[in-house]
């Protein structure tokens, strides 16, 4: 055995947990799953099955509820429609606070999250395309394309605009900060809440595992559906050149992902409802923050684009 050869892959591979530049180094086979950096991902998912452990409470619950909701915004709102697809604009102070509560949804940072959005809408179910259900499978494409050696580096090429930032960078490179942060600010609290507050039931294990681990494993699987399920099951209002699909159950859980076929019919539209009866909760509380005055130009869906989806709704 080759002491030294082990210990340097465990060096890099911790490394890899936390710096996203570590990550960026390819190991064997391009499609290769490299098990050992996801053994985070692993963890998070093992958490969940503490809860007999630590038990339950109305806070705790409510705590998993506000952060699914909350950093479900933020991918959804910022991750995808900002960052990806410029649907709006915002100050950098703003998209820096909603950029740090979506990676501390541990989905990766800005940067990457965009770039490998980018490269999906330039391919969308093409060979290319690493997580298209049609050529890679349900289970590759729910998951496995990100475990995958040849999806650890952000494709810098695609996100040279957003990469002028040197907040955005540290949260790209650190990736692991806000996930830990918001780790360390659950168990504080529950700790809190258990020591001054007995009332209340929680503790520092009881929240991290509801609030953190129970809140993120749903959180994945929800916008992981719609690489898996959008291209697959649903109904198509526009005749594009992918198998993108309306789904109004997937749409619910993602807060307005779900309506995947209008999204890819016009990307760049701050709203993926484009009817009044396609429930689009993204974009109501992106409206809310224009009203507010901490983002602005919701870029809207051309009339031309409405009324073909219209005409077709009506000659369906």
């Amino acid at each position: 055995m080759n002491m030294p050869g082990h210990v340097s892959r465990l060096r890099a591979v911790c490394a890899a947990w936390f710096d996203g530049h570590a990550s960026q180094v390819e190991v064997g086979e391009p499609r290769r799953i490299d098990w050992w950096r996801q053994i985070p991902f692993v963890a998070i998912h093992a958490g969940c099955l503490t809860l007999p452990w630590v038990g339950v409470s109305t806070v705790a619950v409510a705590a998993a509820a506000a952060l699914y909701v909350l950093r479900m915004f933020a991918i959804t709102g910022f991750y995808h429609r900002y960052f990806a697809h410029q649907a709006f604009r915002a100050g950098r102070g703003v998209q820096f606070v909603f950029a740090a509560v979506a990676a501390s949804a541990a989905q990766r940072g800005p940067l990457w999250w965009a770039a490998h959005h980018r490269h999906h809408h330039l391919h969308a179910d093409e060979p290319e395309d690493c997580h298209s259900p049609l050529r890679h499978g349900f289970v590759w494409s729910h998951s496995g394309w990100f475990m995958a050696t040849e999806n650890f580096a952000t494709r810098d090429k695609l996100v040279g605009a957003l990469a002028r930032y040197p907040e955005l960078r540290f949260l790209d490179r650190w990736d692991a900060v806000a996930p830990l942060t918001l780790v360390a600010l659950l168990w504080t609290a529950g700790a809190l809440g258990e020591h001054f507050a007995p009332d209340l039931h929680t503790s520092g294990a009881q929240l991290v595992a509801w609030g953190f681990c129970v809140s993120t494993v749903a959180l994945y699987h929800a916008t992981f559906s719609i690489n898996s399920l959008a291209h697959r099951f649903g109904s198509r209002r526009y005749a594009t050149r992918d198998e993108s699909r309306n789904n109004f159950w997937l749409a619910l859980l993602t807060f307005g992902e779900g309506w995947h076929n209008n999204h890819h019919r016009y990307p760049v539209a701050a709203r993926q409802g484009f009817f009044w009866w396609e429930l689009d909760l993204t974009y109501y509380g992106l409206r809310l923050l224009c009203a507010l005055g901490l983002i602005h130009g919701l870029n809207p869906v051309p009339a031309a684009v409405l009324d073909a989806g219209a005409r077709r709704e009506e000659g369906a």
